[in-house]
């Protein structure tokens, strides 16, 4: 099953029912795995939905979802280890094996006993892992449903950006640390699609995510989740193959990363998928075009329900 929503006319960049970075972190709470920070949110009411960010960004880009979504759910985000808020320690070995293990031993914590998960780019790989230790029967929680945005899911198809590559390369800990605003921003404006680009005030707030606690330093360590994605592929796409739970796949078709390559590959390799391809829209679906997201995401769950 696949639908095609047109991109919205309207720009998305209206802050007024959404939360200024600021207002986010203040609203934010901490809690430690292994010693360090972990910044979190929660809100609302309802069942619980555990929400995943990407690379090399943070919880924050929920942002504009979240009060859409907080009407019906407890919602769960926590910036992982090395991302956003949290600590970013140095001489760290990043995996998604272990941001994983942070986000287990965070729901078994709450004491939660079922969850659903909306995943987006490095933390849909966070989920395929937590699906496989689902499957294994590793997890004292159920996973009810997973939703995924734009990601990685097939590293065949994966087609990082020229910055990306050069991080993972020998190179990568200087082009980190030497990573200008300008490099930053003309690299990640490439991510949008033409509609919805980010504004001046928006890229600003993921520079200071990134930039925040030397940030700028572990970046070259945090990509090399690419590749974790293919040495653990036969994993985390059995992972997908093999859920028994309910899967939709929300994919910005202009995504020069993991747009409609992914969906080709998803729509081959999975059994009677469920995708919504949203024109125009590039890597952050949820950030550029929060409505139609919210909205196929309401629809998914609802066909739960019914």
């Amino acid at each position: 099953m696949e639908h095609v929503i047109p991109g919205s006319q309207i720009r998305a960049d209206s802050r007024q029912d959404t939360y200024t970075l600021e207002a986010w972190q203040q609203a934010g709470k901490w809690f430690s795995y292994d010693g360090h920070a972990i910044f979190s949110r929660m809100a609302g009411k309802g069942s619980p939905l555990v929400l995943l960010h990407g690379f090399p960004t943070a919880s924050w880009d929920w942002s504009r979802l979240w009060p859409m979504l907080a009407s019906g759910h407890q919602l769960l985000a926590v910036d992982m280890l090395g991302f956003g808020f949290s600590d970013k320690p140095r001489n760290y070995v990043y995996s998604i094996e272990d941001q994983a293990d942070l986000i287990q031993g965070w729901i078994e914590g709450l004491g939660l006993d079922s969850v659903h998960l909306f995943a987006h780019d490095y933390g849909s790989s966070v989920a395929q892992e937590l699906l496989a230790r689902d499957q294994e029967g590793s997890l004292s929680f159920d996973i009810t449903s997973v939703c995924l945005l734009n990601g990685g899911l097939f590293p065949e198809v994966h087609s990082p950006l020229f910055i990306q590559k050069v991080l993972k390369s020998p190179l990568g800990g200087l082009i980190s640390r030497g990573l200008t605003r300008g490099s930053f921003e003309r690299n990640f404006r490439r991510l949008f699609g033409d509609r919805n680009p980010p504004a001046q005030q928006d890229l600003e707030d993921f520079w200071h995510l990134l930039t925040y606690n030397n940030g700028r330093g572990i970046l070259h360590e945090l990509i090399q989740f690419m590749e974790e994605r293919r040495c653990h592929r036969n994993r985390w796409v059995g992972a997908l193959q093999n859920a028994r739970q309910p899967m939709r796949l929300i994919s910005g078709a202009a995504d020069p990363v993991s747009g409609a390559a992914t969906v080709r590959r998803y729509r081959e390799l999975i059994r009677n998928p469920d995708v919504i391809s949203l024109r125009n829209i590039g890597h952050y679906p949820h950030f550029e075009s929060p409505w139609d997201v919210f909205s196929a995401y309401r629809d998914f769950r609802a066909g739960l329900e019914s």
